[in-house]
């Protein structure tokens, strides 16, 4: 094990990499609950999608763990598979099995992608500058995440967004957990994120924040059968299908990349040239993740930004990962213990974790225009609007064309030409 995922040579230790997947499954463990309830507004069996959401994070999730050897964890993604419901299915009227034959021929693509290294290019043509700037937009990103979970940050017609009710017991608990856990950073604790969680679930019992589960604790998995290979391939080559497609092919790619970029800009993993290590077998586990989690019934498969939990315990080889798929795998069986735990109690660690994420700013150059207003407004619009993709796109196009108005053409590659310009397709369409 040592030798495998090089512990020593990434100053790190067994325990420090058990307790970082941990957390990291702490963390992003919601999916198991939040997934099924999402698809399940399709029409999709609901107890079938907890297993399919579940083995499909274990599959990618071991991937990751021994080909890639990185600390990333993979599940069904958030907003993913909000797209996949209420756009697809029920905005646009289509069936919940021709979605997942777009999901199906997104993870192929990928595949064939990855293969070519096209996808390694895209992440390796990102600038330093912004390979930063996507860590601290996640940073913000993830912590509204958790504020918006807890409760402590709701929506406003008026405004978007305003202060929610201070004296409920899901802010209550949420902010307890962040004071519980600050003083254990400050006392540097180890594993004062992972601590944090489990006291806010404990405490939230009290208060009705945590629902204790009904029945046995340990069951067999739900079958996949009613979605499983589910496919609907006679209208795959109508317009609708192509919008589709290149919705979940747009979102998905740069929300990967976005988060490979910027949980391993923090970890200090990027190599001297600011590329992400072994990114084509990382980027290799999310389309196998997602060409096999449509085929069990899943929306797509993509890397968590909830990683970087792990990694600010310590994080930093497959072993992470590796322990979060066993967790998944456990996860199965023990199904009610997990979804017990409230957004309210991962909320602390993912509000602390904002701020870790937000140290690569330090490496920006702020005089120099061309590069600080492009990763100002990655950083900005990430959690504006709600999507890490979308920052991405806001800040390359700000490199291209301000580089591009101030004589600094040298400093872009052709490869941010291409991506400009399928950006601004993205806009139109």
């Amino acid at each position: 094990m040592q030798n495998f995922f090089k512990l020593k040579e990434n100053n790190t230790t067994v325990k420090t990499e058990v307790l970082a997947g941990i957390t990291t499954f702490m963390t992003m463990a919601y999916i198991l609950a939040v997934n099924p309830s999402i698809l399940s507004a399709t029409g999709m069996d609901k107890n079938a999608l907890f297993t399919a959401t579940a083995l499909s994070a274990v599959v990618a999730t071991l991937v990751m763990a021994l080909v890639a050897r990185l600390p990333f964890a993979l599940a069904p993604g958030m907003g993913l598979n909000a797209f996949f419901a209420f756009t697809v299915v029920l905005g646009m009227g289509y069936t919940w099995q021709f979605a997942l034959t777009a999901v199906f021929l997104e993870g192929l693509i990928f595949i064939l992608l990855t293969a070519f290294n096209i996808r390694e290019l895209i992440v390796n043509a990102i600038p330093l500058s912004m390979k930063h700037a996507v860590s601290a937009g996640i940073g913000l990103f993830i912590a509204f995440i958790g504020l918006q979970g807890a409760g402590v940050i709701i929506n406003n017609d008026a405004v978007l967004v305003g202060l929610g009710d201070m004296g409920s017991p899901s802010v209550l608990v949420a902010l307890g957990g962040v004071l519980l856990t600050g003083v254990l950073l400050a006392l540097k604790v180890k594993g004062a994120l992972l601590i944090g969680i489990f006291a806010s679930t404990v405490a939230g019992i009290p208060f009705g924040v945590t629902q204790l589960p009904e029945g046995h604790l340990v069951s067999l998995p739900p079958s996949v059968e009613p979605i499983f290979f589910k496919f609907d391939f006679h209208q795959i080559f109508t317009i609708d299908m192509l919008i589709v497609l290149f919705t979940f092919l747009f979102v998905d790619m740069f929300d990967t990349v976005g988060t490979l970029v910027g949980v391993s800009s923090k970890a200090d993993m990027l190599t001297e040239d600011g590329k992400v290590p072994r990114a084509k077998q990382a980027l290799f586990a999310d389309a196998v993740g997602t060409t096999f989690g449509s085929m069990i019934g899943t929306s797509t498969v993509t890397t968590y930004v909830e990683s970087a939990s792990g990694v600010a315990e310590g994080g930093r080889t497959g072993l992470t990962s590796l322990t979060v798929a066993g967790l998944f795998f456990i996860a199965l069986f023990f199904a009610p213990l997990f979804i017990m735990i409230p957004a309210a109690a991962t909320a602390p660690a993912l509000i602390l974790v904002g701020l870790f994420m937000l140290s690569p700013i330090l490496k920006i150059n702020m005089d120099d225009f061309t590069e600080s207003i492009p990763a100002f407004l990655t950083i900005i619009m990430m959690p504006l609007t709600y999507s890490i993709a979308e920052g991405i796109v806001f800040g390359m196009l700000a490199f291209v064309l301000l580089k591009l108005f101030t004589g600094k053409h040298k400093e872009i590659s052709p490869i941010m030409y291409v991506l400009a310009v399928l950006f601004v397709i993205k806009f139109i369409i």
